[in-house]
């Protein structure tokens, strides 16, 4: 799969692991000690995972590493990590690898895909929901523990599950025609543009905390009465908002809901 100057394939040698390390190191910032380590990498792509680089030249500008689980007797892939360079940032790259992902997972007979987010990053939660199809109705509180990484802002690493039923009608009618039907929300949790600045700086983080934990309840309320995160929407000046309303099992498979 190329586009432009960018390959994406699937990565089953020591020196592309060894380039997602150094990518996931200069994406996120984190420490030695919160790095996935090389081995992963190795096992992941031996035991029914997923280890995915994007390419512009012998630049590794992005990658994917995914696991397979399994929940209530039924298997799935979750993608523990998606990352592109800063400097391939804001051009699709992300949806593309996402796509790569979907192809090669269906044409090993999966049928979900999971990962977590954050609440609190607007683009990735647009991205996740609005351009993938993906829906949220899990919340897990400080899933990794405080973490190294300065995109965190040192705040609790709450994190939404996406689900990504791959050939579910709502995923294929998006990808299809460009559009999914209109979501009617119940009620919108919203997150303020500057969110990103409140977690950059010690003396304003006290902010982004008071909205991770507005947020927090909201979810756990709304995810509590069988609601879920089925949009998201931003503004003219990048604020964001998930739209939450009821779920429609016809969407997915007639499994039943999955619970944790």
């Amino acid at each position: 799969m190329s586009q432009g100057e960018v390959t994406i394939r699937v990565c089953t040698e020591l020196k592309e692991w060894e380039q997602c390390v150094g990518l996931q190191r200069e994406v996120w910032g984190f420490s030695d000690l919160d790095l996935v380590p090389l081995r992963m990498f190795s096992v992941a792509s031996k035991i029914g995972g997923q280890v995915i680089g994007a390419y512009d030249g012998e630049r590794m500008v992005g990658f994917a590493l995914a696991i397979p689980g399994t929940r209530n007797g039924h298997s799935y892939l979750h993608s523990h990590m998606l990352a592109v360079a800063e400097s391939h940032r804001n051009h699709g790259l992300g949806r593309k690898i996402k796509l790569f992902q979907r192809e090669d997972a269906i044409a090993r007979g999966y049928e979900l895909m999971e990962w977590t987010f954050d609440p609190l990053e607007i683009k990735n939660a647009f991205l996740n929901l609005t351009k993938l199809g993906a829906i949220a109705r899990r919340y897990n509180i400080n899933q990794y523990g405080i973490t190294s990484s300065p995109l965190q802002g040192f705040l609790p690493t709450d994190r939404l599950v996406a689900e990504w039923w791959l050939k579910s009608k709502r995923v294929e009618t998006l990808l299809n025609t460009g559009s999914m039907p209109a979501v009617k929300p119940e009620l919108k949790i919203e997150v303020p543009a500057e969110i990103y600045a409140w977690k950059a700086h010690e003396d304003t983080r006290a902010k982004a905390k008071e909205v991770q934990s507005r947020n927090r309840d909201l979810f756990f309320d709304s995810f509590g009465r069988g609601l879920a995160c089925l949009g998201y929407e931003r503004d003219a000046h990048g604020n964001g908002a998930f739209l939450v309303g009821r779920w429609d099992e016809n969407w997915s498979y007639a499994t039943g809901p999955i619970t944790q």
